[in-house]
Parts: structure tokens; C-alpha cells; sequence
């Protein structure tokens, strides 16, 4: 089956180097590997031709101040290239040594896409598979008289324990005046009176 012309990269006439005239298709989201004999022009295809004008594309949208420093981007030698996206290219050769470097980590391009997935992602939990929401105070105050209106419930709040900085606003939690009457540890229940003076369970 033909793969729809929105889905490739279309080179027409390339000379750049020692290429001869060429057309060539190359599909995108796909892995695709360009191979041949030292001097076939493997490098003059992806680099010369293909990398250089898609910056040359690239820095164009750049307005007429900021590509006074840039400076001009010679075409290749190409009748002409479509479907083609913003690209980067990874020399061979690296400075990094790092085993763990990725192409993300090299072009600093994964700080932008972890910032992305801070700020629009959305997180669902593991266990009920429910979107996850931050409540403020005072909607988790008006959710639990709404839903829970004459009800006896139960709230659960983590002793800071062997943690940095400084929690004098937990420090109630702590004490027999925080209106605490259970600990609940390892899902068992203990009352008040098997917890030390500190506010800990024995």
C-alpha cells in the first residue's frame, strides 16, 4: 500500500556533493537508516541536504532582527523537499561520554518535555484508575460536608518523621491538644492510650 504523501519526506533532484540528481521518499515516524560505501553520498543526504534545509526553513521564521545575528543559511543544491518538520541532527561524535545520554538528554530537549508534562499533562491513579486533582482547603472542606453531611468519618494525616526542614505547623499532630484520638498503624487502629507522650505509637 502507498504511504500517504503526508507522511513522508519527498527529496526531489538532489546534487548536493556527489549526489547525482536523486528523488527519494522517506517515510516519517519510523526508523529509517540511510547505508552505503565510504564517498555514496549517505552523509551529504541526511546532513547537507536534508538537515540544512529544514534549519534554513526554520531559521526563516526568525524575524528580520534576530536573523541579522544568525546570519544567512545557503540552500542546498535541491530542486525540492516536502513534508519537511523542524529537525535536529546528532553528530556521530559526541563530547558527552555519558552511557545514559539519550537524544533528549543530548539536545536538551527532555527538560522542555518534562516541563510539558508537568503543566498540561494529566495524572490518573494506578490503583482506581480516576483522574488526580489538586483540592485547595477550603473545596476539601465544603466536599466532605456535601457528601458526608451528618456522617461520621475519619481523617488520616502522616507523622513527618526523619525528614528535612523544618514542620512546626505539624508539630499539632504531635501532641494530645491536636484532637487526635487513634493512630492508625500498618492499618491497625491503636488508641490514644497505647501512643507515647510524644503523639507515636509504641
Amino acid at each position: 500500500m502507498e504511504t500517504p504523501k503526508e507522511d513522508v519526506i519527498d527529496v526531489f533532484g538532489a546534487r548536493e556533493h556527489n549526489l547525482k540528481n536523486i528523488d527519494i521518499s522517506i517515510p516519517k515516524n519510523k526508523l529509517v537508516v540511510i547505508t552505503g560505501i565510504s564517498g555514496s553520498g549517505k552523509s551529504s543526504l541526511a546532513f547537507d541536504t536534508i538537515y540544512s534545509e529544514g534549519q534554513r526553513r526554520y531559521m526563516e521564521t526568525f524575524g528580520a532582527y534576530a536573523r541579522q545575528f544568525i546570519g544567512d543559511m545557503e540552500r542546498p543544491d535541491v530542486d525540492k523537499i516536502t513534508g519537511l518538520s523542524p529537525v535536529i541532527s546528532i553528530e556521530q561524535k559526541t563530547t558527552n561520554k555519558n552511557p545514559r545520554s539519550t537524544v533528549g538528554t543530548i539536545t536538551e530537549v527532555y527538560d522542555f518535555l518534562r516541563l510539558l508534562f508537568a503543566r498540561v499533562g494529566e495524572a490518573y491513579s494506578y490503583n482506581t484508575g480516576k483522574k488526580m486533582v489538586k483540592w485547595s482547603e477550603e473545596e476539601i472542606v465544603e466536599n466532605i460536608f456535601t457528601k458526608f453531611h451528618g456522617k461520621k468519618i475519619s481523617l488520616l494525616a502522616p507523622l513527618v518523621r526523619g525528614r528535612k526542614g523544618h514542620y512546626r505547623d505539624c508539630e499539632v499532630q504531635r501532641t494530645s491538644r491536636g484532637g487526635w484520638g487513634s493512630v492508625l498503624r500498618d492499618r491497625i487502629r491503636l488508641p490514644r492510650r497505647q501512643c507515647d507522650a510524644k503523639g507515636g505509637p509504641n
